[in-house]
């Protein structure tokens, strides 16, 4: 294995590793409501890229990238749109955290790449493999048990997977990189995040900034937890292939499964075991197919297409 590939792995794994623990994070700031600490983490996330991309002596691309975006109509309506994307998921996974569905949280992240092959078919016309049709279904399946189970739809979950699926879908129309896309993102949403904050303070009902250092500390730092991981992932991306971090991204909701179970004591029955095993099921076969269609050549493709 290459010196550059096994770098690209380390990157990759440090950034599952980050993502995977943050449930910790916001868990740390219980005593904050959600909406927030969303606020923050997006004001605090543009202030910290700024500073990466000062550091980096990026503005000049930054200010580039601005310009191209205002003066296409098209990636302006995307920006938009990824910025409120991510700004839900985010927001969904920090209540889900505050409210004790880690596990939940966990099972969306799970199935995230499998709403991505549906929305690539649906959307961009990808041809879907038979190993994608049953995998489908085994989800599925794990799905239906866990709600017949409970008498509940997991929305959380489908929250977190669609609206980061959704997200990626449209974020493909964009042509910047991970770095000045961040930036881009956190700065449109930037203005409703500090009027938020600002109401707050004005109404006397922030939880943040009161005299608590700990939780000034951990709001301020909610833009670096944001975006190291992010840039962790930018620079593994570039070095391995991409189902090798297809691989890898079942690290981080491992993490947050196990985080649910053994430290917050969150349920995982036989219920829950059952269902996950579907969707277990159901990833080994979509990435073992991957690896599989990655090795092909175009004639090839077309036979089990």
């Amino acid at each position: 294995m290459s010196k550059t590939k096994r770098e690209g792995i380390m990157d990759g794994v440090m950034a599952y590793l980050l993502w995977g623990f943050l449930p910790i994070y916001w868990k740390s700031l219980n005593h904050v409501p959600p909406g927030e600490v969303l606020a923050h983490r997006i004001f605090w996330s543009f202030w910290f890229m700024l500073i990466l991309l000062l550091i980096g002596k990026r503005i000049t691309s930054f200010k580039e990238s601005f310009r191209q975006m205002v003066e296409n109509p098209k990636a302006m309506y995307a920006l938009l749109a990824v910025s409120v994307l991510i700004s839900i998921n985010w927001l969904i996974f920090i209540w889900s955290v505050h409210a004790g569905k880690i596990v939940e949280s966990s099972l969306g992240y799970y199935i995230n790449p499998l709403i991505s092959i549906v929305l690539g078919v649906l959307v961009l016309k990808e041809k879907l493999l038979r190993s994608h049709i049953i995998a489908f279904f085994l989800a599925v399946i794990g799905v239906i048990f866990l709600t017949v189970s409970y008498g509940q739809f997991p929305w959380i979950s489908f929250a977190l997977a669609l609206s980061f699926g959704i997200y990626g879908l449209v974020k493909k129309v964009l042509p910047f990189d991970s770095s000045i896309g961040l930036t881009l993102e956190t700065m449109a949403v930037m203005p409703i995040a500090l009027f938020y904050i600002v109401m707050l303070f004005v109404q006397g009902d922030q939880m943040s900034f009161i005299g608590d250092m700990k939780t000034n500390l951990l709001i301020i730092a909610s833009g670096a937890a944001t975006a190291l991981p992010l840039l962790f992932f930018a620079k593994g991306v570039q070095k391995v292939p991409l189902y090798l971090m297809g691989f890898l991204q079942y690290i981080a909701p491992t993490i947050m499964l196990i985080l649910g179970i053994f430290l917050y004591n969150e349920p995982f029955g036989t219920t829950q075991l059952i269902s996950f095993t579907f969707i277990w099921g159901a990833l080994l076969i979509v990435s073992l197919s991957t690896i599989k269609w990655s090795g092909l050549n175009s004639k090839q493709r077309d036979k089990i297409a």
